[in-house]
């Protein structure tokens, strides 16, 4: 019976799904005729992966799971905690067990209510201070023990205790804990997020703007700021023309590709030239098509005229489904493919250049080296001959005394001639001519080996430009900590921020904003070194186009004001504040 018994905690094996798994019982579930567990189906690693609410027959012991700790929990489940023992009622009737006291403890104790209790007496008075006695000795003797198996315990510890190993950084940056040779970490500076649209469209609005900013030319398209393309969006206008030049650029390209799209617009038997009068028609068209359904339903509004009384978000999902459908067709995957192309071919040229760089540094450095130790064989021979030296050296002094000594102009230095008094003054001259000529060779001389060294440095820089140049598709910079995504497009002066749920978006938009964010990165970090790694990288480029729109926006500002100040005495037309730029925009490269 007592290795038939289930308890709490008790691990063992049981049926799952045809198959036999081990598992650890997590609570017994007591229905009165049949009793249930629950039980944690467990890994190799002890852990629980699922739980399930089996029968015992289900369970199987492989193993006999007798042992103290089951014996000790079998008998306060089956006794009273008086002593002695006594096992329950119901467990004595159904196992026949009698429940009556032996002869040699009825003297000594007596059962009132189904339970144990001494009886009174001098012996059991004395009976209570040895045991007082014996109590007091076992609690001294357990508190040495308990003191010296702490002890032990401690330093058992102390030899378990593995050594820790320094940490190789870069880890992950949630892992990253502050340390005493941290540099002193910059605030990280706060997000600018005053958009003009919604947030949650903000990422439509950017890549619906970068594509037209990468591909503008082959759109025909004049290229627009994003501060413009944001305004005519919000502007209530149902025929501005930054739009419609934008929706015509994609109809445009969609048939000449004889998509779908130009199937539809075949069988409405448009005219072939798109203009500011039928270019809705053309949209409904688009919108009208299949798998459409949610964005058909604004047809009728558009064909009313009232297409700049849409929602900014209706507007930007109907331009997103457009450049969807555009990336689709063979002249943009032609553009992509050829920019690759040459991305590839640039790439093979600048690594053989550095190549050959590499081989020549090594050349030089084998014959420096070589110099050296030539140097080094000379220096020994030379000591070899050193008395020598020394006295002809100063045979050669007291020889050299006697003559007359030469200057290096070829002139006699100790009985010069002078016919007239000028002649020491055109010695000086002359001389210093000489100089001069000599200073005007190693000029010449240093600006052609500074002249032979540039062109290299100058053709990597231009493959590094042209390779930029080619990469149409924006990538993001990095993460942070936090996996937030940082985004710089290369026609726009500011550095976005995505946050990791892709619902928040802010950007920085000075150059004292990007130090502070540099300075706030933690290289101990994977994500953040990364990230840091590419901002140094591209700091040039990302502080000027910062500085760059930093000055613009403080000359719009100056504009906006003369305009003001002049709108006080002549009234101006909306049109002249620089604000209001996307009411003029023209687009330069239109198609014929």
């Amino acid at each position: 019976m007592l290795q038939e018994r289930m308890f709490e905690g008790l691990e063992l094996h049981g049926r799952k799904e045809q198959s036999v798994c081990a598992c650890k019982i997590l609570k017994i579930l007591d229905n009165g005729d049949t009793t249930l567990y629950k039980v944690g189906w467990v890994d190799k690693a002890r852990k629980v992966t699922d739980t399930s609410i089996v029968k015992a027959g289900e369970l199987i012991r492989k193993k006999p799971p007798f042992s103290r700790n089951v014996l000790k929990a079998f008998i306060r489940e089956s006794t009273s905690k008086s002593a002695p023992w006594v096992v329950h009622e119901n467990l004595a009737k159904k196992h026949g067990i009698s429940t009556e006291l032996l002869e040699e403890l009825k003297d000594r104790f007596i059962v009132q209510n189904g339970k144990v209790h001494k009886k009174a007496g001098r012996n059991n008075v004395m009976d209570v201070k040895d045991n007082k006695i014996n109590k007091k000795r076992k609690e001294i003797e357990n508190e040495n023990l308990e003191g010296m198996g702490t002890i032990k315990k401690k330093l058992k510890k102390e030899e378990e205790k593995p050594e820790e190993k320094p940490v190789k950084y870069p880890i992950d940056d949630l892992l990253v804990q502050p340390a005493a040779d941290d540099p002193v970490f910059t605030d990280r500076p706060t997000l600018s997020m005053d958009f003009h649209v919604p947030m949650d469209c903000v990422g439509d609005l950017l890549m619906v703007w970068d594509f037209c900013s990468s591909f503008s030319r082959l759109l025909h398209l004049w290229p627009f700021s994003l501060e413009d393309f944001e305004n005519a969006l919000c502007h209530k206008d149902s025929d501005l023309m930054l739009l419609v030049e934008l929706h015509s650029a994609i109809f445009r390209l969609l048939i000449k590709d004889e998509s779908d799209y130009f199937m539809a617009v075949q069988s409405k038997r448009r005219k072939s030239k798109i203009t500011l009068a039928n270019w809705a028609e053309y949209l409904c068209d688009f919108l009208e098509m299949e798998g459409r359904a949610e964005l058909s339903s604004h047809v009728a509004t558009i064909k009313r005229g009232h297409y700049g009384l849409l929602d900014i978000n209706v507007k930007l999902e109907i331009l997103r489904e457009l450049v969807l459908e555009a990336l689709t067709t063979d002249a943009i995957r032609e553009k992509l493919d050829d920019c690759i192309e040459q991305q590839q071919a640039l790439a093979a040229t600048r690594r053989e250049q550095l190549r050959k760089k590499k081989k020549e540094q090594h050349l030089k450095k084998e014959e420096t080296d070589n110099k050296q130790m030539d140097r080094g064989h000379v220096l020994e021979n030379g000591k070899e001959n050193s008395h020598n030296s020394v006295s002809q050296q100063g045979t050669e002094k007291v020889i050299s005394s006697k003559k007359n000594h030469i200057s290096e102009n070829g002139e006699i230095a100790n009985k010069p001639r002078m016919d007239d008094g000028g002649g020491a003054e055109r010695l000086k001259h002359l001389s210093a001519t000489k100089d001069a000529m000599k200073g005007q060779r190693r000029g010449k001389d240093k600006d052609k080996e500074a002249w032979e060294k540039k062109p290299g440095e100058y053709k990597e820089q231009h493959l590094e430009r042209e390779i930029e140049k080619l990469s149409i598709r924006t990538s993001s910079l990095g993460k942070d900590r936090n996996y937030n995504r940082y985004w710089f497009f290369r026609h726009e002066g500011r550095l976005f921020v995505e946050s990791s749920d892709h619902k928040q978006w802010g950007y920085y938009s000075t150059k004292e904003e990007l130090d502070a964010l540099m300075g706030s990165l933690n290289p101990k970090g994977e994500r953040e070194r990364a990230l840091q790694r590419q901002l140094e990288k591209y700091y040039l480029r990302i502080s000027t186009a910062l500085q760059k729109r930093s000055k613009d926006v403080a000359q719009k500002i100056l504009l906006e004001e003369a305009v003001l100040r002049r709108s006080t005495r002549v009234r101006a037309q909306p049109r002249d504040s620089p604000a209001m730029a996307f009411l003029r925009y023209v687009n330069k490269w239109k198609e014929n």
